[in-house]
């Protein structure tokens, strides 16, 4: 391969190479660490036996996300507050022609499944992710994590009935998710509490992450009271006539970024059920908002 070609063929899988790191790590910066570790062994290895690029630069990649996994469990870090994972924006609706495509690949990313993959292994986590999120068979599977085929659908049943087991249950009309955001967003800017209540369950919870680096809630708060009236406090502290918010697709679904002039400030994204928001997920913690710079 001349070195066009070979930057040309890294670059055409390099979306489905961040994608499996992403859905690996939950962090937009590790996974971006593992994708350039990726791409300096294919540039500077031995390419001669390689007869399917995208297999082989998916193996690498998964196998690089499994070690950088293992480091950041080894060091065992604590984290202040709740933890979610970045925000990483996606574009499913032009990538995903078939709607039960773009339905799988939404959910394989969203804020609520990659919270409960947290708790997988590394190896449980990169089967699921292979499996369920890219559709790849149990026997390049196995290749690519140099274990055995029936080891290797076992530990995708293991993590298939864990995320089962705890992961909600949500609409994913983006529609109605983008509806509610907006809807949301105006009565806590607007300081309406009723009008906020009406939107939210009974039982709707906020998980906010700032890794105690900005203000936001080190517990999940739980009630429509609490909700909403955190939500209103917190639209008259932080709410200046330099605020805006845009609209942008993360991790499947619509959000809101909150900018504070240029400076991105918080993410805000609802899980539906049922016409009422269910969850409130806001991330403030800058360090997690900086990928999204680019994204304005």
């Amino acid at each position: 391969m001349s070195a066009d070609t070979v930057t040309d063929a890294f670059e055409e899988h390099r979306p489905v190479l961040q994608g499996v790191a992403y859905r690996m790590l939950g962090r937009v910066a590790d996974a971006e660490d593992v994708v350039q570790e990726a791409w300096l062994r294919w540039a500077g290895g031995d390419r001669s036996e390689v007869r399917e690029p995208r297999a082989y630069l998916v193996r690498v990649t998964t196998r690089l996300a499994v070690d950088r996994l293992r480091q950041i469990k080894a060091r065992g870090e604590t984290y202040v507050g709740p933890w979610l994972p970045e925000p990483y924006v996606t574009g499913f609706g032009d990538t995903a022609p078939d709607t039960a495509e773009q339905v799988v690949r939404a959910d394989s990313v969203s804020l609520a499944v990659l919270v409960v993959m947290e708790s997988l292994s590394p190896l449980e986590r990169a089967v699921f992710v292979l499996r369920e999120a890219f559709g790849y068979p149990y026997a390049d599977i196995a290749a690519m994590l140099d274990r055995g085929e029936p080891a290797v659908r076992q530990l995708a049943t293991r993590a298939r009935k864990h995320v089962e087991d705890r992961r909600p249950r949500y609409d994913v009309d983006p529609a109605q998710r983008r509806e509610l955001t907006e809807r949301f967003l105006a009565a806590a800017a607007g300081g309406d509490l009723e009008g906020l209540m009406k939107l939210l369950a009974p039982d709707v919870r906020l998980v906010g992450d700032s890794g105690g680096k900005a203000p936001a809630p080190l517990r999940v708060l739980e009630t429509a009271d609490k909700v909403g009236r955190f939500v209103l406090g917190a639209a008259r502290k932080s709410l200046r006539d330099d605020f805006s918010a845009r609209f942008l697709e993360l991790n499947g679904g619509p959000a809101a970024l909150l900018l504070a002039g240029d400076t991105p400030d918080s993410v805000f994204q609802l899980d539906v059920a049922d016409g009422r928001v269910q969850v409130v997920y806001l991330i403030r913690n800058p360090d997690k908002l900086r990928s999204l710079v680019a994204a304005r």
